[in-house]
């Protein structure tokens, strides 16, 4: 079992940045993949940045590479996503979520992430 808890959204200005947190509890996040989906009104959520249980596998979105980090440090059960330049079409809810069963990859599908937090709203004005 893992419970995750997303903090660190809001509202910031195009060009700014923001640190997402997923902090987690349960046993089994060290060895879990962790990803970061987005999801804006009308639209599927996405995987927008990934990270395999020992780092060693990362998968960005087209739309966020070179502006966005995804991280994480296993000893406080925590993933961390920093996005830079931030652009109004960032605007999503932001969702942590874990996928406990293929920790040595990424996987792009929602479907496979057995283990989700509540969403945090970043909202990036013009």
């Amino acid at each position: 079992q893992v419970q995750l808890v997303e903090s660190g959204g809001g509202l910031v200005q195009a060009g700014g940045s923001q640190r997402l947190s997923c902090a987690a509890s349960g046993r089994s996040f060290s060895s879990a993949t962790m990803g970061w989906f987005s999801q804006a009104p009308g639209l599927e959520r996405e995987l927008v940045a990934g990270i395999s249980w020992s780092g060693g596998s990362i998968y960005y979105a087209d739309s966020v590479k070179g502006r966005f980090t995804i991280s994480r440090d296993n000893a406080k059960k925590t993933v961390y996503l920093q996005m830079n330049n931030l652009k109004p079409e960032d605007t999503a809810v932001y969702y942590c979520a874990a996928d406990s069963r293929n920790g040595w990859r990424v996987s792009r599908s929602s479907a496979l992430y057995d283990y989700w937090g509540q969403g945090t709203q970043v909202t990036v004005s013009s």
